[in-house]
């Protein structure tokens, strides 16, 4: 069971960094575009088209990622005072009642969505099938991006069923099983480190105190000469 956590968490971690490669993409596209729209007063007919084609494609593609290495917004001022099997459980009876019907229902609907997009024919019946933009004359093709809702879904269900077996696992031990970590925001790590000095700060007074106790003890048990 393990490996088969492990797996779709690569499987994940993968995906997120393969489709994060866009970003570069559409930085690319952008500066292209202001250059020649204002350098050279000729703006691109598909910049738009290709800057939320980019953009949306990152954005649907890293949601399993994010979830695998649970980044997504999480109101956690509650939460995190929990002991484990309390955060199991509310996590297990939300991913059963919210996120599986929600996600199962985008496959579904995305699978529909893609293959009506597929399916439309180019004005004059000229170049390959498929849906094209409307927010431009270039007629660049969007039916890839509308195929990529429902494969985002599935890969959300996948790694939704590897939380919720975490979730079981956690109920069952207490401890909540590893998982693959990928680079984190500076931010967490700077309260991690500030978490560790804190416990080192406190470990050291108990000694501290420990000590003195152990010499007031030892000066009592001397007695007056």
């Amino acid at each position: 069971m393990e490996r088969v956590l492990l797996f779709i968490d690569r499987l994940s971690l993968w995906t997120g960094k393969a489709f994060s490669w866009c970003i570069l993409i559409l930085a690319f596209a952008t500066s292209y575009e202001v250059f020649v729209r204002y350098a050279l007063r000729n703006p691109t007919a598909w910049a738009f088209d290709l800057s939320y084609i980019m953009y949306g494609t990152m954005f649907m593609m890293a949601g399993a990622y994010a979830l695998s290495q649970q980044a997504h917004v999480r109101g956690d001022f509650v939460y995190r005072l929990w002991p484990p099997r309390v955060q199991a459980a509310i996590e297990l009876v939300l991913y059963v009642l919210f996120f599986f019907p929600g996600m199962l229902a985008l496959v579904y609907a995305g699978i529909v969505y893609a293959k009506e997009s597929w399916g439309y024919m180019p004005y004059g019946f000229t170049g390959p099938p498929g849906e094209v933009s409307i927010n431009s004359p270039a007629g660049v093709p969007v039916s890839p991006l509308k195929t990529i809702l429902p494969l985002s879904a599935f890969l959300l269900v996948l790694q939704g069923i590897a939380e919720s077996i975490r979730c079981v696992q956690c109920l069952r031990t207490g401890q909540w099983p590893q998982r693959l970590k990928d680079v984190e925001e500076l931010e967490v790590e700077l309260i991690r480190k500030h978490k560790e000095e804190m416990e080192a700060q406190m470990r050291k007074e108990e000694e501290l105190e420990a000590q003195k106790a152990a010499r007031q003890g030892d000066e009592g048990n001397e007695g007056p000469k």
